[in-house]
């Protein structure tokens, strides 16, 4: 497929999981994708894979995310697309939640996406592109314990609406990707957890307990993340603008006071 042919892409958090697979999709596709990450080990071997341009920031810092769309710009010539994916934890319970968290969940989860998409909406306005980011469920409902990380994905979709209602106008596309449980690194740290917690046998194990309600019964893959989002990102969503996409096979479905009556 073509469908990117002549963009250009920026993937922040593009070094793993989700990012990563977007990152594939879209070089496969025929676009330039351009990884912005802090640990260069893991943008380097997404790079070798999709020939992929590495620029090293942070993409929650102002200073470094000038540099990188500047460089990025001097290189390909403009920005088609952000994809604003980097994102991290925020979790544990409010009351013993320390000020250094609750910031780094601010600065990991909702200022990667607000500074990205600050820094490059001039190229994205010159050439009529658009933003694709991405949240969670956790956007749209509450996990116990994660106040930092549920906050900061309702307030990513918040961004994404105001994106979509300030720059739709001029030209500028922007909708949001909500996954359920992805099996990334990330993911499997929490499923860790939950073989220590219970005694189970694997990770695959917590995978099957954390989706037995979902009505497909199972996690998804970053490349079926990847799918919802480069069709956001593509020229067949040209009439989508401020729309909230779930990948979580049906889990924001379940009517959970009915649970009791499956047998």
């Amino acid at each position: 497929m073509t469908r990117f042919k002549g963009k250009t892409a920026i993937i922040t958090g593009g070094g793993t999981g989700i990012g990563a697979a977007v990152a594939r999709r879209i070089a496969a596709d025929g676009g330039q994708v351009a990884l912005i990450g802090r640990r260069p080990a893991p943008l380097q071997a997404v790079a070798e894979e999709t020939g992929a341009a590495i620029f090293a920031a942070d993409a929650a810092d102002t200073s470094s995310m000038k540099s990188a769309v500047a460089g990025i710009v001097d290189r390909f010539g403009g920005i088609d697309i952000l994809i604003a994916n980097a994102g991290g934890h925020g979790v544990g319970p409010t009351v013993t939640m320390s000020d250094e968290t609750w910031e780094q969940s601010v600065r990991l989860n909702l200022n990667t996406a607000f500074v990205s998409a600050r820094e490059t909406l001039p190229e994205l306005i010159a050439r009529k592109g658009n933003i694709v980011v991405l949240a969670s469920i956790a956007g749209l409902f509450a996990g116990p314990d994660a106040a930092g990380y549920v906050t900061m994905k309702h307030a990513c979709i918040g961004l994404a609406k105001s994106l979509a209602r300030d720059y739709g106008r001029k030209g500028v596309r922007t909708n949001t990707v909500c996954p359920g449980w992805v099996t990334t690194a990330m993911a499997d740290e929490q499923m860790a957890h939950l073989v220590t917690k219970f005694g189970l046998a694997s990770i695959e194990e917590a995978y099957r307990m954390v989706t037995k309600d979902v009505p497909l019964g199972r996690p998804a893959s970053a490349e079926d993340v990847s799918n919802a989002v480069c069709f956001l990102a593509s020229a067949e969503a040209s009439m989508i603008n401020g729309a909230i996409l779930t990948v979580d096979g049906g889990a924001g479905t379940v009517d959970l006071p009915t649970l009791a009556f499956v047998e």
